[in-house]
């Protein structure tokens, strides 16, 4: 539900995350906000937290005490004491284990992160208006300012929730604040171009320029993802494509040539920026353990620098502009 309150209408959407002081998701210093619920399955994803647009319960077992506080105060019963491996007390002397039901949804009244002792539960996930986010915003308007810095908005997706990022968007351009969208365009067209009235940049990812090979890692086809980025360049919105980049999965040269082939049409549009190379990295493991979620890539799957040197000289020798981001 949504009500005026002044001149903003009051939309509601499920954020997980507010990154300040970003360098990497578009020009200058940023706040990034990171939006609940994502179409797309990436086998890499490093915010699993990210891909459901409901709550969830992040449990770190080794910081867990077993004191059971949580128990007591869940009002749908997600946490409980395990006996044992196969349910039963192995010993008499062994400790109950502390078990989230991963089959109950949370419904984010958060007394289990409140009374729990040790910081082991956090829950992911929370309601903001608009007013809200964009009183996060404004505190580091002087930094936007002096940098030519901004607001990104990415996810999980946020073209999920897109009549909040229109209002949001809205909002930062009516205060002067540049404004960027990450995105896997995996959208309806109508959506997208609603957002981007008011987009100064789009992130835009092509992560497989195969079709079945993208189901295969993703989820779902690419076609209306390369569709929606032909369109917005040819309607003249700026966009960056991103191209995550993980060994064996999309780093052929016969998939990096096909990529390059379908990019270079747009290379005389003054609008297409180019290229940012996003290597792959194990940052995001530990929390798909707290979710109770399986990492499907068990090899390391990293580049050295001069393979990462190789693969920006093949992209270059397009006539393509290119950054590898290298957190």
């Amino acid at each position: 539900m949504s009500t005026e309150t002044g001149s903003i209408l009051e939309r509601k959407a499920r954020i997980f995350n507010v990154q300040k002081y970003s360098i990497y998701d578009g020009p200058g210093v940023r706040t990034l906000i990171f939006f609940k619920g994502c179409p797309l399955r990436c086998k890499w994803c490093s915010n699993p937290e990210g891909l459901e647009r409901k709550y969830q319960v992040m449990f770190k077992e080794d910081l867990c005490v077993d004191c059971g506080n949580c128990i007591p105060v869940c009002p749908v019963q997600i946490h409980h004491f395990r006996d044992g491996e196969d349910g039963q007390l192995q010993t008499k002397n062994e400790r109950l284990k502390h078990k989230v039901k991963r089959s109950i949804d949370c419904v984010g009244c958060r007394k289990c992160e409140t009374v729990c002792p040790k910081q082991a539960l956090s829950i992911v996930g929370t309601d903001k208006t608009i007013s809200e986010v964009l009183e996060i915003i404004q505190q580091d308007l002087p930094f936007y300012h002096s940098s030519g810095g901004g607001v990104t908005l990415g996810g999980g997706e946020v073209t999920a929730q897109p009549e909040f990022a229109v209002n949001l968007l809205t909002e930062c351009k009516r205060m002067g604040i540049h404004t960027a969208i990450e995105t896997s365009g995996y959208v309806k067209l109508d959506s997208l171009l609603m957002i981007a009235q008011f987009t100064d940049l789009f992130l835009y990812d092509i992560k497989q320029i195969d079709s079945e090979r993208h189901y295969e890692l993703t989820g779902v086809r690419n076609e209306r993802i390369l569709d929606n980025l032909t369109e917005l360049i040819r309607r003249g919105h700026t966009v960056k494509v991103r191209m995550p980049l993980i060994r064996g999965l999309n780093d052929s040269e016969d998939t990096l040539r096909r990529t390059l082939e379908f990019l270079r049409s747009f290379k005389d549009y003054k609008n297409f920026q180019g290229i940012d190379l996003l290597p792959y990295h194990k940052l995001g493991i530990n929390k798909y353990k707290q979710l109770d979620l399986k990492y499907a890539i068990s090899e390391d799957l990293s580049f050295k620098e001069e393979e990462l040197d190789k693969i920006e000289e093949f992209i270059k020798g397009y006539d393509l502009q290119v950054e590898v981001i290298r957190h």
